[in-house]
């Protein structure tokens, strides 16, 4: 059986930020599932260039990130909540999968996306997770209905050694990972059923 796929996108040009730990969180426990994954953290996001639209040319690290997506079976999508919405860094990072526009799979088709946001507040948090569904949403994927979330003021994310320190984060981390896999998963096996089916087919002619 073929390994899930997950890549995860987010962070802030801050190292370490709430937003990318927590995104690697769930890819790790993903991991522990048995999925496959590699991370676009602040530092690689911050090396993109503006989204040009009208320019076809791409840096090496832009073509990173779209080839990367292109072969995800899931993405995990982190971003702080700035003033009730998702971080230029991020969405700059969103808006460059444009490119996906005419693949066989647009976009997001089918996949699971599980969205973690970060935020000083609660109301930051509830608008900029809304928006980032909706985002998943218009690009035709499916945001789980599990969607981590932290309160940098209200919560005790993380402890001294790193390790998520709430129980209802962790909770939600592992929750989201689950429902990722599932979906991964199932997508998985109905794509190598139908190239075998496809196979099958060919031989018999």
């Amino acid at each position: 059986m073929v390994q899930p796929f997950i890549v995860g996108i987010g962070g802030t040009t801050r190292s370490g930020s709430s937003s990318e730990r927590l995104t690697i969180a769930v890819l790790k426990e993903t991991e522990r599932l048995g999925a496959r994954t590699l991370m676009f953290g602040g530092a690689k996001l911050a090396a993109l260039p503006h989204f040009a639209p009208e320019s076809p040319e791409r840096t090496a690290e832009q073509l990173e990130l779209i080839t990367a997506v292109r072969a995800a079976d899931g993405l995990v999508i982190g971003t702080p909540g700035y003033h009730a919405g998702i971080s230029g860094l991020v969405k700059n990072a969103i808006d460059l999968l444009e490119d996906t526009r005419q693949d066989k799979r647009v976009y997001f088709d089918h996949m699971p996306v599980g969205v973690v946001v970060s935020a000083a507040g609660w109301q930051a948090i509830g608008h900029t997770l809304g928006a980032m569904r909706a985002v998943i949403a218009a690009m035709r994927g499916w945001a789980t209905p599990i969607g981590v979330t932290a309160n940098t003021v209200a919560q005790t994310v993380f402890n001294r050694e790193g390790e998520i320190a709430d129980a209802d984060i962790a909770r939600a981390v592992a929750g989201q990972a689950l429902q990722i896999m599932r979906h991964a998963t199932s997508n998985t096996h109905h794509a190598e059923q139908a190239n075998r089916n496809h196979l099958e087919n060919s031989h018999a002619v």
